[in-house]
């Protein structure tokens, strides 16, 4: 059910993004942004657009990673290399609070879009660049895509099972990248706030996902051995992981002291004695021997269906969940009972949408709708003062 929006003030209101974005990263921070309230102006390339918007076809023949991350902004397409739109962004910029861009590497210094560039005619403006690798060193101008700075972060070598790594099943180097320039860019504002001043963001999708790998970075400290690939258990908890109940239905549980394991094998495995076995005295004998104890978990749980060996952890205090497909994401009752499902208007209709996490209760977030290709272009260029006989013509040209 759609929420009603309340009259309170939104943090951003107020505030005007332009960015030059495409993918995820950027497209996922400057979406947040909308969500609080700010106005977000899409540079999109003329007749094709953010490749994003071709990635797939499953919602009603839009893409599922543009709906995600495109909703509540204006598409204003605009061919960057053209003299015009040198044009248009100059009348555009002294209205712009924040610029966000994820080009390839030294694009938008070619467009004259750099912070050096722009800061001393508009110094309250703050920039955002998002990249793979950052400015400066040997990487600077290397590809960077999710699944490499997966892989050159070192997410990769620790996630999947003992034979073969795995990258994680969504964009999670693009999203740890668009939280943190969301932040940044918060803070950047706050502290405009304080200084009058604008300032410089460099984040990149490498140093964000090295900063998510700090267990498995001291886990090697000094030149110890990694942690082993577990597939969806803990490298050094244990039991933590999924287990089989009788009914073939996978079960997630985790332990996390020694009172929960008396627990554990008193009220769950009905086997008392296990708390006292030297094997798994601790939880590093129970990491060691954890094939050991995978088996007597498994055996006990055997007998029972998923839903009796939940109820017995539950009793027990054990934390538990239920490995669930998006089916049961969609229909998850705490999402439902928290009224975390709203709707957005589209090109291809109404869509369901999930509500940014976190509930302030001084005002409801922005949830406008997915914006077609171009969609805002006209009337942008009519606020910048541009008549319909150019408008018309930029159109035909295809600068527009």
């Amino acid at each position: 059910m759609k929420t009603e929006q309340s009259t309170g003030i939104r943090p951003l209101d107020g505030i005007t993004v332009l960015s030059l974005e495409h993918a995820i990263a950027a497209p996922f921070c400057t979406r947040q942004l909308a969500d609080l309230g700010a106005r977000v102006i899409k540079v999109e390339r003329p007749g094709v657009g953010d490749f994003a918007r071709n990635y797939d076809e499953r919602v009603n023949g839009m893409a599922s990673h543009f709906v995600w991350t495109n909703r509540s902004k204006q598409s204003l397409t605009l061919d960057l290399k053209s003299p015009q739109a040198k044009e248009v962004l100059a009348r555009l910029l002294p209205q712009v609070d924040v610029l966000v861009q994820n080009l390839a590497p030294g694009a938008a210094a070619r467009l004259g879009l750099s912070f050096d560039a722009l800061h001393e005619q508009y110094p309250g403006l703050v920039v955002c660049d998002i990249s793979g690798y950052g400015a400066g060193g040997p990487y600077e101008h290397k590809k960077a895509y999710d699944l490499l700075i997966q892989s050159e972060s070192g997410f990769v070598s620790v996630t999947g099972s003992a034979n073969e790594p795995a990258k994680a099943g969504c964009s999670i180097a693009d999203i740890a990248a668009g939280m943190y320039a969301y932040t940044h860019i918060l803070s950047a504002l706050l502290q405009r706030g304080k200084t009058g001043k604008g300032s410089h963001i460099d984040l990149t999708m490498l140093e964000s996902m090295v900063e998510w790998m700090g267990f498995p970075l001291y886990y090697t400290y000094d030149g110890a051995p990694p942690p082993v690939r577990a597939g969806a258990a803990h490298a050094a908890i244990y039991p933590y992981g999924p287990f089989l109940a009788g009914n073939g239905k996978t079960i997630m549980l985790g332990l996390q002291n020694e009172r929960e394991w008396k627990m554990f094998c008193e009220q769950v495995l009905e086997k008392p004695e296990l708390a006292t076995d030297s094997r798994f005295a601790s939880n590093t004998m129970r990491t060691t021997n954890r094939d050991a104890l995978r088996d007597l978990i498994i055996q006990s749980f055997a007998a029972y269906d998923d839903e009796q060996i939940i109820e017995r952890l539950e009793k027990a205090g054990i934390a538990n969940a239920r490995v669930n497909d998006m089916k049961a994401v969609w229909e998850h009752p705490q999402l439902k009972a928290r009224n975390r499902w709203t709707q957005m208007d589209s090109p291809v209709g109404t869509l369901p949408t999930f509500l940014p996490p976190g509930v302030n209760n001084s005002y409801d977030f922005r949830i406008d709708a997915v914006p077609a290709l171009g969609e805002h272009s006209a009337a942008i260029l009519d606020e910048l003062g541009y008549d319909e006989d150019t408008v018309g013509q930029w159109q035909s040209a295809g600068i527009i």
